[in-house]
């Protein structure tokens, strides 16, 4: 077993104000626990974004469920009018590019099933977690970048104040060749 003082002597450093400089530097995002303070459907609009119709599962579940404060989505897909906008696989037929566009319909898709369960958008509070699965060749690493495409619309709509939390991972397939899926948990108000 190798000496881990050896391999990462930062492990072992005492919690100075240099180590805490050092981790400063690479903390520089926001902590996420702000709320919108303006209602969504306004905000929507000032934005100039149309949601479009929501999306309708693909097999025996439901697309939404909540309990208690939180509101979870089903993973939604880049579809557009009941059709797939973007299909393939980011590394092998489609560029960093397409996927963020891939992601950013497919968060679109997520605050329409939302609306579609709460009635209107207003009773979200913000976005908690994102995950973003990204069908991806072997070699593929720039998952983040690809992601960006849902988190900076989330960014825009509920303000880089609020922050999410995000999980993104490359996977060898999804379900009707989409190149990603979304799936979202949003902080809601009381009904």
């Amino acid at each position: 077993m190798p000496d881990l003082l050896a391999v990462c002597p930062l492990l072992y450093e005492s919690t100075s104000e240099i180590n805490l400089g050092r981790m400063d530097e690479h903390m520089k995002t926001p902590i996420g626990n702000k709320t919108l303070t303006v209602d969504l459907s306004s905000r929507l609009d000032k934005l100039g974004i149309v949601l479009p119709a929501p999306p309708t599962p693909l097999g025996a579940y439901v697309e939404s469920s909540d309990t208690g404060s939180l509101l979870f989505l089903t993973g939604t897909l880049p579809v557009v009018n009941r059709k797939l906008a973007i299909s393939g696989r980011l590394g092998d037929n489609l560029s960093v590019k397409e996927g963020q566009d891939a992601a950013r319909i497919a968060a679109l898709n997520a605050l329409a099933a939302a609306k579609e369960h709460l009635g209107k958008l207003d009773r979200i509070k913000k976005l908690v977690k994102l995950t973003v699965l990204i069908a991806t060749t072997e070699q593929f690493v720039d998952h983040a970048p690809v992601a960006d495409g849902a988190s900076n619309l989330f960014v825009q709509i509920f303000g880089p104040e609020a922050g999410h939390t995000r999980l993104v991972y490359g996977v060898q397939s999804l379900p009707i060749g989409a190149p990603v899926i979304v799936d979202c948990i949003f902080e809601i108000k009381p009904a």
